[in-house]
């Protein structure tokens, strides 16, 4: 038996599409700095540092004393020798005057001016302690430091854009097409 049948067939369209792609250039040139920094305006002001030291009297204690003070020292020494010396010969005189009196006065006299006075030793400290003075001021440093801001001049450089813009042609490289056939179909 024969079946009536309707036959399709399609023929799809193809398109063909040439495309120009777009074309974008940005170029940035640098900017122009220039940066200068000026010094800092320094101000110093030093006191200098003063040490004193007196060492005077650990030279006394040494006997090694200035020319002025030995001299003073021999001025005052004669004079209390001087002193004594004619409060001994007065002394003495006295005594020799009441010989009569008894005893033996020239024999004591002769004696007691032969003799020197007694030696002492006693141990001590050649110089003694805190003799020597010291007397220190320090030094005085005053710093005064003023910044100074950094001059910046800045140039920017406006970019440079190109654009091409891109197309499409688009062009039918074959026609769509629909072909319809009829197979046994009777007419009645």
């Amino acid at each position: 038996m024969q079946i009536p049948q309707i036959r399709l067939q399609s023929t799809p369209m193809k398109i063909g599409l040439n495309i120009e792609q777009s074309v974008q250039q940005i170029e940035q040139k640098a900017a122009v700095q220039s940066i200068e920094q000026p010094q800092a305006i320094l101000e110093i002001q030093t006191t200098p540092g003063k040490l004193t030291i007196d060492q005077s009297q650990a030279r006394e204690d040494m006997d090694l004393k200035s020319l002025s003070r030995r001299v003073d020292e021999f001025a005052q020494q004669g004079y209390q020798d001087w002193l004594a010396g004619m409060a001994r010969r007065s002394q003495q005189g006295t005594e020799l005057r009441h010989i009569e009196k008894g005893g033996n006065a020239l024999a004591d006299q002769a004696r007691q001016n032969s003799k020197g006075p007694e030696k002492r030793f006693n141990l001590g400290w050649i110089p003694s302690h805190f003799s020597v003075k010291l007397d220190y001021q320090p030094a005085q440093v005053k710093i005064e430091a003023t910044a100074q801001k950094p001059i910046i001049d800045a140039q920017i450089n406006s970019a440079n854009h190109t654009y091409t813009p891109g197309s499409v042609d688009v062009e039918i490289l074959q026609k769509n097409a629909l072909d319809i056939e009829f197979i046994n179909i009777f007419r009645i």
